[in-house]
């Protein structure tokens, strides 16, 4: 565990319309993507939470774990982190995105490693964009305010929020790390399966 409280928050509301199929639901060695990454934060953070909008709470898969419930409608994976961060200010929320196949312990750890240094946010430096990865980022406690700020302010997009915003950039471990799965010609060159 760490030394700060850290909870988890898998990202898991989307509505994967490139995808064509829900991206929670992707097998891969025999598990759903969600399911992978629920036991992958659990052995780093102090609990785990699956972001979800309000019609997805009873279903069969984000059944089975704590949920966070989108308080926000229509404003994308923001709603989930500002729900998350309503929900608990005084932790430390790991947010990341279900849909990442190459993320691993390594990349978290290494992650929740870093001190904040008094920055709000914590994130990787994408390896194909040199941009912030909101998607795989701390967002400390305190910060609540600042997200907020952004979205009353009609800023929706957590990338943006970041660039405009006070954070500690970090390089990935492994440059493929972060590389998401958004179509089926991701899906096709990625480790996971349709179901």
């Amino acid at each position: 565990m760490t030394e700060r409280q850290v909870f988890g928050l898998v990202l898991a509301g989307g509505k994967s319309r490139r995808m064509g199929r829900d991206k929670a639901l992707l097998e891969r060695d025999g598990q759903s993507q969600l399911a992978y990454m629920v036991e992958l934060l659990n052995g780093s953070v102090d609990k785990v939470f699956v972001s979800t909008r309000p019609d997805q709470k009873n279903d069969e898969e984000r059944g089975q774990y704590e949920q966070i419930v989108d308080r926000y409608d229509d404003l994308g994976p923001v709603a989930g982190i500002l729900s998350a961060l309503h929900e608990y200010p005084e932790v430390d929320w790991l947010v990341v995105a279900c849909d990442l196949p190459n993320i691993d312990e390594q990349t978290i750890k290494h992650l929740l490693r870093q001190p904040d240094g008094g920055q709000p946010f914590t994130a990787y430096i994408s390896s194909h964009d040199g941009l912030p990865e909101p998607l795989c980022a701390l967002y400390h406690s305190g910060c609540t305010g600042i997200v907020e700020g952004f979205v009353d302010a009609g800023v929706n997009c957590p990338r943006k929020i970041l660039i405009r915003s006070e954070t500690n950039l970090l390089e990935q471990p492994d440059p493929r790390s972060l590389d998401n799965v958004n179509t089926p010609d991701d899906l096709q060159n990625s480790i996971l399966q349709a179901t």
